[in-house]
């Protein structure tokens, strides 16, 4: 299969920071943006530097720490925002304005032409301050497609390197993001970005559809952070990358650390069945299955702990089989006979049944009751 087209923008810092309640410190922000650029990630969105001067401080220590990835600032379509995100070094500004009818009325009160002819004149003063520009559509995916495209064609008149498609209230599904993103790349000829937000839960499989309609570059947030529902997932769009788009160029060992780092640091604790990074991610309890792993992992695993800094966990419980158990009390180096393993598996599905977790020492217990009852 021919590798798919694309580069990752991870947003964490900026839309992450958005979700309620979350700010990260600055020391937080450069630990991120580090292994952001380990993993390989091509544009690190550091910051809205005009939020405050604590932030536009943060932004312009990552633009200063000579990473790979090319460093962005979020600004919208006015001159004193730019001139913050331009003051912070940063490689690529990226000027935003809302496109769609209910956007613009509510917000500014104009006609949506002039607010485009007034964004086009911000894209002249940051080109003309020799930063790269990235325009996006705010609520691109409820704005009529033909004002859409006439935004896009003229934004990349003026210059802009990027055109940012955002479906800012996660109102999309994939067979909707296929279509338009297949006529927008088709209609101007500059490479499209895909912000996508979560709220139908469609995030990372839209991202992913826009990635084989054409679009270029793909907006996440590690653990899928962000407004209301978030974004997409970094950790989940990098394996699907990795494992559907046959992209192999990122460090996802690091995947695992990273998504705990920004759990602590963000407070918003992750699912226990979070795909790629969750706790459960990789665990199993089923006796059919664990039988299965144990001659070859592919049965049940698409892709290896390993690859994402995950581990391997076997679960004990009212599902648990023969095998399963012979191993988990090997590894915990016991020894018992065919009877006693029998008991201790009748132990497990009681206490599973009662609620009862089987934690190591739960485990240890059942095994010192079984040895005593007599043969």
């Amino acid at each position: 299969m021919k590798p798919w087209n694309v580069e990752i923008c991870d947003v964490t810092l900026r839309d992450g920071e958005q979700t309620p309640g979350v700010s990260f410190s600055c020391e937080e922000k450069v630990n991120i943006a580090r292994t952001l650029d380990a993993i390989g990630i091509e544009v690190i969105e550091a910051g809205f530097p005009a939020v405050s001067p604590n932030e536009k401080q943060c932004v312009k220590t990552i633009a200063n720490l000579g990473l790979d990835a090319r460093i962005c600032g979020f600004s919208r379509a006015r001159e004193p925002d730019i001139q913050a995100a331009i003051d912070c070094g940063v490689d690529m500004v990226s000027i935003f304005i809302p496109t769609s009818e209910l956007h613009v009325r509510l917000k500014f009160k104009k006609p949506r032409e002039q607010v485009l002819e007034d964004a086009l004149k911000m894209i002249d003063f940051a080109r003309d301050h020799g930063v790269q520009v990235r325009f996006a559509a705010e609520d691109a995916s409820r704005t009529d497609l033909p004002f859409l495209k006439e935004v896009y064609r003229r934004a990349a008149e003026h210059g802009a390197v990027l055109l940012s498609f955002a479906d800012t209230v996660g109102c999309l599904i994939p067979s909707e993001m296929q279509r338009i993103m297949t006529g927008l790349v088709a209609s101007v000829d500059r490479p499209f970005c895909a912000h996508c937000h979560n709220d139908m839960g469609c995030a990372v499989a839209n991202t992913l559809t826009a990635a084989e309609a054409g679009a270029f570059q793909l907006h996440t947030t590690v653990n899928g952070i962000g407004e209301r529902a978030g974004n997409a997932s970094l950790e989940e769009v990098l394996v699907a990358l990795r494992m559907k788009g046959g992209i192999d160029r990122y460090d996802l060992s690091q995947l695992t650390s990273l998504s705990h780092k920004v759990e602590k640091y963000s407070g918003i604790t992750l699912p226990r069945n979070k795909p790629v990074t969750g706790e459960l991610a990789f665990s199993h309890e089923s006796g059919i299955h664990i039988a299965a792993i144990l001659e070859d992992p592919s049965t049940y695993e698409y892709f290896p702990p390993g690859m994402v800094g995950g581990e391997r966990r076997f679960i004990l419980g009212k599902h648990t089989g023969k095998k399963a158990l012979e191993h988990v009390v090997a590894s915990l180096g016991c020894e018992l006979t065919e009877k006693q393993i029998c008991r201790v598996l009748d132990l497990v599905k009681d206490q599973s049944e009662h609620k009862c977790s089987i934690t190591p020492e739960v485990l240890r217990g059942l095994i010192r009751k079984a040895k005593e009852t007599k043969e």
